[in-house]
């Protein structure tokens, strides 16, 4: 979505014959320049992040699923976030407006995982001078969320997986996801193939992962107001899994790369909004992360339940329940 709203906006600009860099002074667009530096290093970690929680638990085992056979999942998804994701370091020299707290070299400053600031950023505007505090982020070791997973068996071995969550808003976060997973049996081909076999399949999955944060307004009078930083993720994942029952106890562990295709959006107002909005997406990126699962499964007659670990630059813990109809 944030890619057609960039696209008509660039008609608008056009349209009126006049961008906002030539509406805004060159002061105007320093300070902007200055926000992205502020911004690429307040959300790069939940941009990270996102392919960790994104995902999470597809499937957790690499059995397929016997044809229209159905499964309904409820999941608790936690992920916890290391100390070095939750602060970055800016310098005086970094900015071609603001100075740090009048004029200190450098500053550690929050990220959206991090707590408090003390930290000022000060600035001339029009001949006037502004001042605002560090972004402060959301102050949590951990984020938890649920969200909600349909799959069905489907001959040849396939097994389709759908899930959603609606935006939710957890502890100043906003949340949503959607996506789509597909996995496929591979012991099939094996000449000895029986179900308490050991399995392998592969696994391809893509996910739309939203999250929002918000922060106390930054102000610039007559330039832009901002108090919200908006993370957009589309994330391809591709792994290969094994698993093996042992009568009601089943253990499983995956390999697999995550290609995260990151988009940034600030919320506010003000005549600079649409430009900042615009500079930002230069900061969109790609990056591709490998991530290692384990977890293991309960099985009772008509449900069971799924743990999950993945590991890497976060670690993510995840937790189902599943209704197999």
């Amino acid at each position: 979505m944030k890619k057609f709203k960039y696209f008509f906006l660039s008609i608008f600009i056009f349209a009126s014959g006049k961008s906002f860099s030539q509406a805004i002074p060159e002061e105007g667009r320093e300070i902007i320049n200055d926000f992205l530096i502020l911004a690429d290093g307040f959300a790069t970690p939940a941009a990270e992040s996102a392919a960790y929680q994104g995902t999470a638990s597809w499937f957790t085992s690499a059995r397929a699923l016997e044809p229209w056979k159905v499964d309904v999942s409820l999941h608790a998804n936690a992920l916890f976030v290391p100390s070095s994701k939750k602060e970055f370091t800016v310098n005086n020299g970094d900015f071609a407006n603001l100075t740090i707290n009048d004029g200190d070299r450098g500053a550690v400053i929050p990220t959206a995982f991090g707590s408090d600031s003390e930290v000022m950023f000060n600035g001339t505007f029009m001949g006037e001078d502004f001042s605002f505090q560090a972004l402060e982020g959301i102050d949590k070791g951990a984020l938890f969320y649920p969200f909600a997973q349909v799959s069905v068996g489907l001959p040849y071995g396939f097994q389709l997986g759908v899930r959603a969550l609606p935006e939710l808003e957890v502890d100043g976060s906003k949340f949503s996801t959607y996506g789509v997973g597909l996995k496929y049996n591979i012991s099939q081909f094996f000449r000895y193939n029986k179900e308490e076999d050991l399995q392998v399949a592969a696994i391809l999955a893509y996910d739309i992962f939203d999250v929002g944060y918000e922060f106390e307004q930054v102000s610039v009078p007559g330039l832009v107001n901002l108090n919200e930083i908006d993370v957009s993720a589309g994330i391809w994942m591709a792994e290969m899994m094994a698993s093996k029952r042992y009568e009601n106890f089943e253990i499983f562990g995956a390999l697999g790369v995550a290609q995260s295709d990151f988009e940034y959006e600030f919320g506010g107002n003000g005549l600079g909004l649409g430009l900042v909005n615009s500079e930002l997406a230069t900061l969109n990126d790609k990056e591709a992360q490998f991530k290692g699962d384990i977890g293991f499964n309960l099985y009772f007659n008509k449900f069971k339940v799924s743990t999950m670990a993945t590991a890497g630059k976060f670690v993510n813990l995840n937790v189902g329940l599943h209704f197999l109809l």
